[in-house]
């Protein structure tokens, strides 16, 4: 059996975490035997150097080894990929086919993006694996198969299964043996190891000086989250090489080279405050809302007092305050682009069949100014943009914090002239 560091350096994987070097003795492991392996990860990490690993370490090595991208082909079209079909078997099968479970028998196929195959399609590849069978799309006929299935995904399994889109057999038919690839930003070590060997690579490729990174550019590379992950780092690392006149890369000229999401630097905290004080411009402004309901309620409650009691002068005297403070609050909702909130009349009549109740009659007048006011319409302007700036004025992004819909949002845009 080879070595790790054997293995390592055939297949040109850089690294000394121990993450990553439990995942490659797993391999190593297993690949003589002719057990099913999944390969998990995030999308970026080089789950495709397992499958090969294994491959190459088994008996299997002298046959056909094929990669598939599951997502990659369309669903109509999978089962004849994968199955073979035959003639006239559907619009436009003209002559018959073979499929990559008949192409590489005796071999190793690797599926990449297990977790996209249609649920038609994992019911034929779980009968492979339990048995080694398959029929061609448009036959009748069973055929055998020897084949070693390695299979991948960036997606949480369980997840697919609670949601109905991946079958629960199969996943575990597939999982016999489970190799986890940790995410870069796991392997902090290895970031910058990965980076000399990615500019080594493009500096040969471009007959250039090999670009290097100072002191401070390398901490600012091993705190940066990398989404993305090693295929990222990768194209940085092309990019500086190409684009960068001076050698020496500074740290605030690698930051020009990394997008701030993701990012483990001081943005992420500010961006959580930020949401943090979002929620109680919220807080207040439902408070706002409730204690305008609340004072109606006691207007409600003084109209019906004063029609009961006739006392108009009382009412007047006791209730002048409350009646003022619910009708500035109205106008403020009502009348917000004037520079002063025209006058609130509250007119109550109280008829009856003779002229003298024409006395009952009173009037109340207020000037506001509108600054003396809390407008919930200014409230709403406000948090619009901030939510706009928070998401780089990404509508998407802003009516989902704010918890509206993009429709509303863009509406409230153009009414506000944002």
């Amino acid at each position: 059996m080879e070595s790790l560091q054997v293995i390592k350096q055939r297949f040109e994987i850089i690294g000394n975490d121990i993450h990553l070097n439990r995942a490659l003795e797993k391999a190593i492991r297993v690949a003589p035997t002719d057990i099913s392996v999944l390969v998990t990860g995030e999308s970026g990490v080089g789950k495709e150097s397992i499958p090969k690993i294994i491959h190459h370490l088994s008996h299997r090595k002298h046959a056909k080894y094929i990669a598939i991208n599951c997502g990659a082909i369309p669903e109509g079209t999978i089962d004849s990929e994968l199955f073979g079909h035959e003639k006239g078997s559907f619009t436009g099968a003209s002559t018959a086919r073979k499929g990559y479970f008949e192409v590489a028998d005796g071999g190793t196929i690797f599926l990449d993006e297990v977790g996209e195959l249609p649920l038609t399609t994992q019911v034929r590849l779980l009968r492979v694996l339990e048995n080694g069978e398959f029929i061609k799309v448009g036959s009748s006929q069973v055929q055998k198969t020897n084949i070693r299935i390695v299979a991948a995904t960036n997606l949480n399994m369980q997840q697919a299964i609670n949601k109905g889109k991946f079958r629960e057999d199969l996943y575990y038919r597939l999982s016999t043996i489970e190799i986890h690839l940790p995410p870069l930003r796991d392997r902090l070590g290895d970031i910058h190891l990965l980076f000399r060997k990615f500019a080594a690579d493009f500096a040969q490729k471009y007959k250039m000086p090999t670009v290097r990174l100072t002191e401070n550019a390398v901490k600012v590379l091993e705190n940066y989250n990398f989404p993305g992950n090693i295929r990222q780092l990768r194209n940085i690392a092309e990019q500086i090489s190409v684009v960068e006149e001076q050698r020496e890369i500074t740290a605030e000229k690698l930051l020009q080279y990394l997008p701030s999401k993701g990012s483990n630097l001081p943005s992420v905290i500010e961006h959580k405050n930020s949401n943090d004080n979002f929620a109680n411009e919220r807080d207040i402004m439902y408070k706002i809302l409730f204690d305008m309901r609340n004072d109606i309620n006691d207007l409600k409650k003084l109209t019906l007092d004063l029609m009961e009691s006739g006392d108009t002068n009382k009412v007047q005297e006791d209730n002048k305050n409350l009646i003022k403070k619910i009708y500035k609050e109205e106008n403020t909702l009502n009348q917000q682009d004037e520079n002063q909130v025209e006058v609130v009349r509250i007119n109550e009549r109280y008829d009856d069949d003779d002229d003298d109740n024409k006395d009952n009659n009173y009037e109340f007048a207020e000037t506001i100014d509108a600054d003396e006011s809390l407008s919930i319409q200014e409230k709403e302007i406000e948090l619009i943009k901030k939510s706009l700036e928070r998401n780089n004025g990404k509508r998407k992004l802003a009516s989902k914090e704010l918890g509206i819909s993009e429709r509303t949002l863009y509406r409230k845009i153009k009414q506000y002239n944002l």
